[in-house]
């Protein structure tokens, strides 16, 4: 059990170091801000007083993952352009 998890560390650490850790942030970024828009929308549909609750509280979390976006898009191009 113990060398199982031992490899599968070893593995996520070297693949993590391999993509770089701006491209795992990058991702993880990403990925979080779709899940956040996604929940927003589905609990905006929701008639209760929670789920209005929910979808405004989760604006705090979207905001500075978009601006996190458009510097990760802004970076992309540059590199692009370079």
């Amino acid at each position: 059990m113990i060398s199982t998890v031992t490899t599968s560390t070893i593995t996520t650490v070297t693949t993590i170091a391999a993509m770089g850790l701006t491209t795992a942030i990058s991702v993880a970024a990403v990925v979080t801000l779709i899940a956040f828009l996604s929940t927003k929308q589905l609990a905006g549909a929701s008639p209760s007083l929670s789920s209005q609750l929910t979808a405004r509280f989760l604006n705090i979390g979207i905001l500075p993952l978009i601006m996190a976006f458009a510097v990760i898009v802004a970076v992309k191009i540059a590199q692009v352009l370079a």
